[in-house]
């Protein structure tokens, strides 16, 4: 089969196995999800989902995150990896927010990617979970790793991979296919120790054979 039909294959599978598929951050608005995914760098959705419990409590718009005092900001999501730097982010993508765009996040990538901390997989992340908008692919770690294995790219650079998919992957699965393969990911096709043969995709995917 060729990758158009390989990835219509992939997820039928894949759909099969992890319906109606999303997000593992918890979030009740837009500016929650944009917060959590800019805490997610370099952690896990288990911490952050533990420290945004009490965060979306407390801070419930881009006024309350921008006016917030920057230790005080720090001390919130402290025990999240490199708090200090997501602290300054998040603050100067509130006013940002504030005098752009109304206090609300925007429904458009090239608008979304603008922001401090909001690169192309965030913002594809919120405009999908946010507001069922497809205009890209979330290429996270992985993604990109189990595209690489399943021969769907050679490229290594995630904005590449991005317009690989999307090239072969029909748009409105654009949004369901990131989270379709980062469950892969988390529970089967594991970076160290791969299960092949738990893996739904065995028999299609080149890596199982390495």
């Amino acid at each position: 089969m060729d990758k158009r039909e390989k990835i219509l294959e992939i997820i039928r599978r894949l759909q099969k196995r992890y319906p109606n598929v999303k997000t593992a951050l918890n979030f009740t608005s837009p500016l929650d999800l944009l917060i959590a995914t800019i805490l997610s760098a370099q952690t896990t959705d288990v911490n952050v989902n533990k420290v945004t419990e009490k965060l979306f409590r407390k801070y419930k718009t881009a006024s309350d995150y921008a006016n917030a005092a920057e230790g005080e900001l720090e001390s919130d999501i402290r025990s999240i990896n490199y708090y200090k730097n997501k602290a300054k982010y998040i603050k100067n993508l509130a006013k940002e927010l504030i005098d752009r765009f109304n206090g609300e996040v925007p429904k458009r990538i090239d608008e979304l990617i603008t922001l401090p901390g909001v690169g192309r997989k965030t913002a594809n992340i919120v405009l999908w979970n946010a507001y069922g908008i497809n205009e890209g692919i979330a290429v996270d770690t992985h993604v990109k790793r189990i595209s690489k294995l399943l021969g769907l790219t050679e490229n290594t650079d995630p904005e590449k991979i991005e317009r690989d998919l999307m090239e072969i992957t029909p748009r409105e699965y654009w949004g369901e296919i990131s989270h379709l393969l980062i469950m892969l990911g988390r529970e089967i096709c594991k970076a160290k120790n791969p299960q092949h043969s738990k893996c739904p995709l065995n028999d299609i995917c080149p890596g199982s054979k390495l």
